[in-house]
Protein backbone atom coordinates (compact mmCIF):
# COMPACT_ATOMS: atom_id res chain seq x y z
CA UNK A 1 0.00 0.00 0.00
CA UNK A 2 1.28 3.66 -1.03
CA UNK A 3 1.65 5.99 1.92
CA UNK A 4 -0.49 8.56 0.06
CA UNK A 5 -3.02 5.92 0.42
CA UNK A 6 -2.25 4.73 3.97
CA UNK A 7 -2.90 8.07 4.87
CA UNK A 8 -5.83 8.76 3.30
CA UNK A 9 -7.34 5.68 5.06
CA UNK A 10 -6.04 6.86 8.63
CA UNK A 11 -7.56 10.28 7.80
CA UNK A 12 -10.77 9.21 6.81
CA UNK A 13 -10.70 6.21 9.69
CA UNK A 14 -10.09 9.41 12.07
CA UNK A 15 -12.68 11.47 10.97
CA UNK A 16 -15.41 8.67 11.09
CA UNK A 17 -14.40 8.65 15.08
CA UNK A 18 -15.11 12.47 15.48
CA UNK A 19 -18.36 11.89 13.89
CA UNK A 20 -19.51 9.09 15.90
CA UNK A 21 -17.82 10.91 19.15
CA UNK A 22 -20.00 14.05 18.65
CA UNK A 23 -23.33 11.65 17.74
CA UNK A 24 -22.42 10.04 20.94
CA UNK A 25 -21.98 13.35 22.91
CA UNK A 26 -25.31 14.45 21.72
CA UNK A 27 -27.07 11.64 22.79
CA UNK A 28 -26.33 11.77 26.18
CA UNK A 29 -26.75 15.42 26.63
CA UNK A 30 -30.30 15.13 25.48
CA UNK A 31 -30.48 12.28 27.36
CA UNK A 32 -29.36 14.18 30.69
CA UNK A 33 -31.62 16.80 29.42
CA UNK A 34 -34.81 14.69 29.03
CA UNK A 35 -34.44 12.16 32.51
CA UNK A 36 -34.55 15.11 35.20
CA UNK A 37 -38.10 16.47 32.74
CA UNK A 38 -39.22 13.03 33.43
CA UNK A 39 -38.54 12.56 37.01
CA UNK A 40 -40.20 16.54 37.56
CA UNK A 41 -43.40 15.43 35.40
CA UNK A 42 -43.78 12.50 38.03
CA UNK A 43 -43.02 14.56 40.64
CA UNK A 44 -46.13 16.92 39.98
CA UNK A 45 -49.05 15.99 41.37
CA UNK A 46 -52.56 15.65 39.48
CA UNK A 47 -55.16 17.93 39.10
CA UNK A 48 -57.21 15.17 41.68
CA UNK A 49 -54.46 15.08 44.10
CA UNK A 50 -54.48 18.48 44.48
CA UNK A 51 -58.22 18.49 44.69
CA UNK A 52 -57.96 15.59 47.32
CA UNK A 53 -56.27 17.76 49.52
CA UNK A 54 -57.93 21.13 48.68
CA UNK A 55 -61.05 19.27 50.24
CA UNK A 56 -59.49 19.25 53.85
CA UNK A 57 -59.17 22.80 54.04
CA UNK A 58 -62.66 23.83 54.78
CA UNK A 59 -63.30 26.50 51.87
CA UNK A 60 -65.71 24.85 49.25
CA UNK A 61 -64.80 26.32 45.67
CA UNK A 62 -67.47 26.93 43.11
CA UNK A 63 -66.64 28.36 39.41
CA UNK A 64 -68.56 29.21 36.50
CA UNK A 65 -69.76 31.93 34.62
CA UNK A 66 -71.04 35.20 35.46
CA UNK A 67 -74.28 36.13 36.02
CA UNK A 68 -75.98 34.05 38.76
CA UNK A 69 -72.66 34.33 41.48
CA UNK A 70 -74.67 37.13 42.77
CA UNK A 71 -77.82 34.88 43.58
CA UNK A 72 -75.30 32.27 44.86
CA UNK A 73 -73.09 34.49 46.93
CA UNK A 74 -76.63 35.34 49.01
CA UNK A 75 -77.12 31.31 49.61
CA UNK A 76 -73.29 31.02 50.61
CA UNK A 77 -73.68 33.79 53.23
CA UNK A 78 -76.68 32.29 54.74
CA UNK A 79 -75.20 28.83 54.42
CA UNK A 80 -71.98 29.95 56.16
CA UNK A 81 -73.95 31.64 59.02
CA UNK A 82 -75.07 28.02 60.07
CA UNK A 83 -72.30 25.72 59.19
CA UNK A 84 -69.15 27.86 59.92
CA UNK A 85 -67.52 26.52 56.43
CA UNK A 86 -66.36 29.26 53.64
CA UNK A 87 -67.59 29.03 49.88
CA UNK A 88 -65.64 30.90 47.45
CA UNK A 89 -67.18 31.61 44.43
CA UNK A 90 -65.44 32.78 41.23
CA UNK A 91 -66.81 34.01 38.11
CA UNK A 92 -65.61 34.66 34.44
CA UNK A 93 -65.36 33.82 31.18
CA UNK A 94 -63.82 30.10 31.05
CA UNK A 95 -60.51 30.93 30.36
CA UNK A 96 -59.74 33.43 33.42
CA UNK A 97 -60.79 30.26 35.67
CA UNK A 98 -60.33 26.91 33.99
CA UNK A 99 -56.96 26.13 34.64
CA UNK A 100 -57.46 26.87 38.81
CA UNK A 101 -60.84 25.05 38.71
CA UNK A 102 -58.90 22.10 37.15
CA UNK A 103 -56.78 22.04 40.65
CA UNK A 104 -59.67 22.70 43.26
CA UNK A 105 -62.96 23.15 41.79
CA UNK A 106 -65.50 21.49 44.28
CA UNK A 107 -68.61 22.41 42.41
CA UNK A 108 -68.72 24.19 38.79
CA UNK A 109 -72.24 26.10 37.48
CA UNK A 110 -73.35 26.15 34.19
CA UNK A 111 -75.69 29.12 32.86
CA UNK A 112 -77.01 26.69 30.40
CA UNK A 113 -77.62 22.48 29.67
CA UNK A 114 -75.16 23.70 26.17
CA UNK A 115 -72.65 25.40 28.38
CA UNK A 116 -72.17 22.69 31.16
CA UNK A 117 -71.81 20.03 28.72
CA UNK A 118 -69.31 22.02 27.19
CA UNK A 119 -66.89 22.69 30.61
CA UNK A 120 -67.34 19.15 31.37
CA UNK A 121 -64.84 18.20 28.20
CA UNK A 122 -62.22 20.26 30.60
CA UNK A 123 -62.94 18.66 33.72
CA UNK A 124 -62.87 14.86 33.60
CA UNK A 125 -63.15 14.63 38.07
CA UNK A 126 -66.45 16.59 37.15
CA UNK A 127 -68.67 13.23 35.83
CA UNK A 128 -72.16 14.00 33.59
CA UNK A 129 -74.20 12.07 36.01
CA UNK A 130 -73.14 14.76 39.15
CA UNK A 131 -75.13 17.74 36.80
CA UNK A 132 -78.30 18.56 38.47
CA UNK A 133 -80.26 21.22 36.75
CA UNK A 134 -81.61 23.50 39.82
CA UNK A 135 -83.16 26.72 38.75
CA UNK A 136 -84.58 27.93 35.82
CA UNK A 137 -84.99 31.45 34.29
CA UNK A 138 -86.28 32.91 31.14
CA UNK A 139 -84.68 35.23 28.80
CA UNK A 140 -85.72 38.96 28.74
CA UNK A 141 -85.15 41.95 26.68
CA UNK A 142 -82.88 44.29 28.52
CA UNK A 143 -83.67 48.24 27.94
CA UNK A 144 -81.87 51.22 28.92
CA UNK A 145 -83.01 52.46 32.36
CA UNK A 146 -86.64 54.44 31.80
CA UNK A 147 -87.00 52.84 28.25
CA UNK A 148 -86.11 56.29 26.42
CA UNK A 149 -87.69 54.20 23.21
CA UNK A 150 -90.93 52.49 24.55
CA UNK A 151 -90.02 48.96 24.10
CA UNK A 152 -93.08 46.84 25.87
CA UNK A 153 -92.70 43.66 23.45
CA UNK A 154 -90.85 41.58 21.24
CA UNK A 155 -91.87 42.64 18.05
CA UNK A 156 -90.63 46.55 18.67
CA UNK A 157 -87.81 45.18 18.25
CA UNK A 158 -88.25 43.95 14.55
CA UNK A 159 -89.17 47.67 13.93
CA UNK A 160 -86.04 49.35 11.71
CA UNK A 161 -83.90 52.01 13.82
CA UNK A 162 -83.83 49.50 16.81
CA UNK A 163 -79.94 48.53 18.29
CA UNK A 164 -79.87 45.31 19.63
CA UNK A 165 -76.86 43.45 21.28
CA UNK A 166 -77.07 39.53 21.29
CA UNK A 167 -74.48 37.25 23.06
CA UNK A 168 -73.18 34.42 20.67
CA UNK A 169 -70.42 32.16 21.45
CA UNK A 170 -69.46 32.54 17.68
CA UNK A 171 -67.26 29.06 18.05
CA UNK A 172 -64.95 30.27 20.36
CA UNK A 173 -66.34 31.11 23.60
CA UNK A 174 -69.02 29.10 25.83
CA UNK A 175 -71.86 31.16 26.84
CA UNK A 176 -75.37 30.17 28.02
CA UNK A 177 -76.54 33.23 25.39
CA UNK A 178 -75.84 30.97 22.24
CA UNK A 179 -78.23 30.62 19.93
CA UNK A 180 -80.86 32.86 22.22
CA UNK A 181 -81.88 34.94 19.86
CA UNK A 182 -82.64 32.85 17.29
CA UNK A 183 -84.79 30.50 19.43
CA UNK A 184 -86.99 33.33 20.24
CA UNK A 185 -86.81 35.43 16.79
CA UNK A 186 -87.76 31.93 15.09
CA UNK A 187 -90.48 30.50 17.62
CA UNK A 188 -93.27 31.27 15.99
CA UNK A 189 -91.65 29.79 12.74
CA UNK A 190 -91.53 32.96 10.89
CA UNK A 191 -88.45 33.57 8.64
CA UNK A 192 -88.90 37.30 7.62
CA UNK A 193 -88.87 37.71 12.01
CA UNK A 194 -85.55 36.40 12.08
CA UNK A 195 -84.64 38.45 9.25
CA UNK A 196 -85.72 41.52 10.80
CA UNK A 197 -84.57 41.25 14.03
CA UNK A 198 -81.33 40.18 12.67
CA UNK A 199 -80.79 43.56 10.65
CA UNK A 200 -80.86 45.32 13.89
CA UNK A 201 -78.01 43.53 15.84
CA UNK A 202 -75.24 45.55 15.86
CA UNK A 203 -73.10 43.32 18.11
CA UNK A 204 -72.70 39.94 18.55
CA UNK A 205 -70.77 39.98 21.98
CA UNK A 206 -68.91 36.63 22.92
CA UNK A 207 -70.21 36.51 26.50
CA UNK A 208 -72.95 38.16 28.45
CA UNK A 209 -70.32 40.37 30.04
CA UNK A 210 -69.04 41.62 26.52
CA UNK A 211 -72.47 41.97 25.32
CA UNK A 212 -73.17 44.31 28.70
CA UNK A 213 -70.05 46.14 27.94
CA UNK A 214 -71.05 46.46 24.12
CA UNK A 215 -74.85 47.44 25.36
CA UNK A 216 -73.15 50.51 26.97
CA UNK A 217 -70.14 51.68 24.98
CA UNK A 218 -72.36 51.23 21.19
CA UNK A 219 -75.48 53.08 23.25
CA UNK A 220 -78.05 50.34 21.90
CA UNK A 221 -81.29 49.90 22.65
CA UNK A 222 -82.00 46.28 23.87
CA UNK A 223 -80.01 43.34 24.50
CA UNK A 224 -81.20 39.78 24.85
CA UNK A 225 -80.33 38.62 28.15
CA UNK A 226 -81.10 36.85 31.51
CA UNK A 227 -82.83 38.53 34.48
CA UNK A 228 -80.20 38.56 36.99
CA UNK A 229 -78.08 41.01 34.86
CA UNK A 230 -81.15 43.48 35.00
CA UNK A 231 -80.90 43.21 38.54
CA UNK A 232 -77.83 43.72 39.69
CA UNK A 233 -77.57 46.97 37.30
CA UNK A 234 -80.71 48.72 37.92
CA UNK A 235 -78.51 52.20 37.11
CA UNK A 236 -78.19 50.70 33.39
CA UNK A 237 -80.59 47.91 32.51
CA UNK A 238 -84.68 47.70 32.85
CA UNK A 239 -86.26 44.43 31.93
CA UNK A 240 -88.82 43.87 29.86
CA UNK A 241 -90.25 40.45 29.52
CA UNK A 242 -91.16 38.13 27.07
CA UNK A 243 -94.47 37.05 26.03
CA UNK A 244 -95.10 33.33 26.85
CA UNK A 245 -95.22 32.68 23.13
CA UNK A 246 -91.72 32.89 22.28
CA UNK A 247 -90.52 32.75 25.71
CA UNK A 248 -86.82 30.62 26.09
CA UNK A 249 -86.29 29.21 29.09
CA UNK A 250 -82.32 27.88 30.12
CA UNK A 251 -81.49 25.95 33.57
CA UNK A 252 -78.77 26.91 35.81
CA UNK A 253 -77.03 23.64 36.80
CA UNK A 254 -74.25 22.56 38.84
CA UNK A 255 -71.68 19.57 39.40
CA UNK A 256 -69.79 17.93 41.96
CA UNK A 257 -66.50 17.06 41.69
CA UNK A 258 -65.25 13.43 42.90
CA UNK A 259 -62.87 14.28 45.33
CA UNK A 260 -64.99 17.17 46.05
CA UNK A 261 -64.91 18.94 50.08
CA UNK A 262 -66.78 16.49 51.77
CA UNK A 263 -69.54 19.83 53.06
CA UNK A 264 -70.02 20.38 49.38
CA UNK A 265 -72.87 17.98 49.45
CA UNK A 266 -74.36 19.58 52.22
CA UNK A 267 -73.98 23.14 50.36
CA UNK A 268 -75.65 21.62 46.80
CA UNK A 269 -78.70 20.80 49.26
CA UNK A 270 -79.07 24.20 50.92
CA UNK A 271 -78.85 25.65 47.43
CA UNK A 272 -82.37 23.99 46.69
CA UNK A 273 -83.74 24.55 50.14
CA UNK A 274 -86.99 27.31 50.73
CA UNK A 275 -84.66 29.58 52.07
CA UNK A 276 -82.34 29.32 49.55
CA UNK A 277 -85.29 29.33 46.61
CA UNK A 278 -86.29 32.38 47.91
CA UNK A 279 -83.33 34.25 47.83
CA UNK A 280 -82.76 32.77 44.15
CA UNK A 281 -85.80 34.05 43.16
CA UNK A 282 -85.13 37.64 43.62
CA UNK A 283 -82.72 37.15 40.91
CA UNK A 284 -85.40 35.57 38.67
CA UNK A 285 -84.45 31.86 39.71
CA UNK A 286 -87.35 29.65 39.62
CA UNK A 287 -87.76 25.78 40.65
Amino acid sequence: MTNSLHNLLNKSTYQAGVAMHRILYTLLAFTAILVPSASMAQSQPSPTEVNRNQSLDGVIRLYGACGPQNALRKVADAWERGKGAKVKIVCGTEPSWSKQAQVDADIIWGTSEQSMTAFLQSFPSFPSKSVVPIYLRPAIIAVKNGNPRRIQKFADLLQPGIRIVVTEGSGIANTSGTGTWEDIAGRLGNLEDVKRFRRNIVAFSTGSGASFKAFKELDADAWITWPEWAIDNPKVLQAIPISSNRSIWRDLNIALSSSADPQASSFIQYLISDAAQKLMRSYGYVR
